[in-house]
């Protein structure tokens, strides 16, 4: 174990992300476990406090490492999500005249927030 600035003996926080993720979850079962000190609570909140850190790190630096392997010619190919955008619609066959009605055999369109999957 590393020690911190204040001689302590501190947690080294994992270099993989799976192992991130495992701890955190062991802290976060701890803390719910209702069964540590006021104390213990604050340390185990600030041990996770660090795995999230450490895990939105590597998160990023694996999203970084993506966009760059799929850069080619120095164009970017990744297109990045967009929220609020409506995705297109497909034209959809007429729907049938019902056999009941003398009426007009006019089709209603979809709604234009209708998605066709």
């Amino acid at each position: 174990m590393a020690k911190d600035s204040k001689g302590k003996v501190a947690e080294e926080v994992p270099e993989q992300y799976g192992d991130v993720v495992q701890r955190l979850e062991d802290v976060v079962a701890r803390l719910e476990g209702g069964t540590l000190s006021l104390e213990d609570s604050l340390k185990s909140f600030e041990e996770g406090i660090k795995l999230v850190r450490r895990g939105e790190h590597l998160l990023n630096a694996a999203e970084k490492r993506i966009e760059e392997l799929l850069t080619e010619d120095g164009r970017d190919v990744v297109v990045p999500l967009q929220t609020g955008v409506k995705a297109p619609t497909v034209p959809s066959a007429p729907a049938p005249a019902s056999r009941g009605s003398a009426g007009s055999s006019k089709s209603v369109p979809p709604p234009e927030d209708d998605v066709p999957f």
